[in-house]
């Protein structure tokens, strides 16, 4: 993992702080030991009682405006940009060591507790993702996030249908401005952006990831600075004109929000009128009992394996997005539909699974549902 010393010139309040990385670069990093502690945690015992749900919610209103700078009135940003060059430089496992026991004082597994998670939830994700990024991207991809899986199909082929199936619903086409919502390194925004032809704003707050993403993109032998840009900054508070975006998503990442209202009333606010918020979200089902100990803490390994806050049922998370102002289209549990289980390639006895070749075999499956709006791809 690394961490980036940012430039002199580089003298906004990180809370208020946007990043606009225009340049890439081959980092030259170091993974301390001390790291492996994480890795534990991170292939530790997964449970059912968590399921990946997928949603399409329209906005209800909003309003757009301009700002008088040229390169805010391009973007719609609220706060000036500020260019700088992230340099990658390695840390020492004494370093690594002290983030990581930071990191789990967070979590109740080590005497943390929700209210103290959540106050300082940027650190908390900020922390996660430095140790745990390098590990992602070795053993899981460039796209952070699960899917439920179709037989004869491999887990790469997954990941990119759930990221086709978030354009399409959202209906990007060539010249549609979205936002990725908690970006990670990039994947699905690449993915997206050459898929559909939209231009993708990647919105990630930590400042290693989005030095992974410009790495990324740099590898990819496509123009992508026509297509797509990254801004750091928090998710909670935006620094983008109200009704910037045609179209905004996010993939597995508003689970690490704070408030989950107050994330979506400023997605609301940065979209479109009558335009479309789609996402996966992590949700508890109602199979999990808060009573039960043995699901208690499970939860909790959950919480500290994933750099979570606390992680909300179902029925909180589609009443949330009610609240926010939101009008809601669609959502299904789609560990119901899944032909193998979304938790499947982190089972410690299928690891190899993600080694796996690509299929020969047909794709996808046939369904009898009529109504496009209910077929899941």
């Amino acid at each position: 993992t690394g961490e980036l010393e940012l430039g002199h010139n580089f003298k906004v309040p990180y809370s208020n702080s946007v990043m606009h990385c225009c340049t890439s670069l081959q980092p030259n990093s170091a993974v301390g030991h001390g790291t492996c502690v994480l890795l534990q945690h991170l292939l530790s015992r997964w449970n059912l009682c968590v399921c990946v749900r997928v949603f399409c919610v329209r906005g209800a209103g909003g309003t757009n405006s301009l700002s008088a700078h040229s390169f805010q009135q391009q973007h719609k940003m609220t706060t000036p940009a500020t260019f700088i060059t992230p340099q990658i430089t390695s840390r020492s496992a004494e370093r690594v060591a002290e983030d990581i026991d930071k990191y789990e004082k967070y979590h109740t597994t080590h005497g943390g507790d929700v209210e103290a998670r959540k106050a300082q939830y940027a650190d908390m994700v900020n922390k996660y993702y430095d140790l745990a990024t390098s590990f992602y991207e070795y053993g899981w991809g460039t796209s952070f996030h699960f899917a439920h899986r179709l037989k004869h199909e491999t887990h790469m082929e997954s990941i990119r249908r759930h990221e086709h199936y978030l354009a399409l619903r959202l209906g990007l086409q060539p010249g549609d401005k979205c936002l990725d919502v908690g970006c990670g390194i990039g994947g699905p925004l690449r993915e997206i952006a050459l898929f559909s032809g939209a231009h993708v704003t990647g919105l990630n707050n930590n400042a290693y990831q989005i030095s992974r993403a410009l790495h990324h993109n740099s590898r990819t032998g496509r123009n992508l600075d026509k297509i797509s840009r990254f801004v750091k900054a928090d998710f909670m508070n935006m620094p983008f004109e109200s009704g910037s975006f045609d179209a905004v998503y996010q993939i597995d990442a508003t689970c690490h929000a704070p408030d989950q209202v107050g994330c979506y009333k400023e997605i609301l606010r940065v979209l479109k009128p009558g335009q479309y918020f789609a996402g996966y979200e992590w949700c508890a089902t109602d199979l999990y009992d808060p009573t039960n100990l043995n699901h208690k803490s499970i939860m909790a390994e959950i919480e500290l394996g994933n750099g979570l806050p606390d992680v909300r049922t179902t029925k909180q998370t589609l009443e949330a997005l009610k609240a926010a102002g939101f009008e809601l289209v669609d959502s299904a549990d789609l560990s119901l539909s899944a032909d193998i289980a979304w938790w499947d390639p982190v089972d410690p006895d299928n690891w190899t699974r993600l080694q796996s070749k690509r299929c020969c075999c047909e794709l996808g499956r046939t369904s009898g549902v009529s109504s496009a709006a209910s077929v899941l791809a």
